[in-house]
């Protein structure tokens, strides 16, 4: 009874250790900075998106609060290898590090957007 105990143990172990990993490598190895996304984003966004990523200069930028992280991150990083064309986003996004694509994103993900609610 107990060999059964001990094999049930170790492959729940197993399996929480492996499920531990998995998020582990989705949420991406590098750790997002929020404070340094609001700082980059004061200095390099902000004056088309609007400062609080609600207010965009033109009605066709989108509104970046509130997006999902991954959304964000994807969207750069298309950018930067001209999958998505925008002669602005593309020369913006160019220059921002892997760092700044994921403190970004964390940031504009931890803004309330248009389509928030509370529950």
């Amino acid at each position: 009874m107990n060999d059964l105990r001990d094999l049930r143990s170790a492959r729940y172990g197993a399996l929480a250790g492996t499920l531990a990993l998995a998020l582990f490598a989705a949420s991406g190895a590098q750790a997002a900075d929020v404070a340094k996304g609001k700082e980059k984003a004061d200095q390099v966004c902000a004056a088309c998106h609007g400062k609080d990523g609600n207010t965009p200069i033109d009605p066709s930028y989108p509104r970046l609060a509130g997006q999902h992280a991954d959304y964000l991150r994807h969207a750069l990083h298309a950018y930067q290898a001209d999958q998505r064309r925008n002669p602005i986003m593309g020369a913006q996004a160019k220059q921002l590090s892997r760092a700044d694509i994921e403190n970004l994103a964390s940031w504009y993900a931890s803004l309330p957007g248009p389509l928030s609610h509370q529950r």
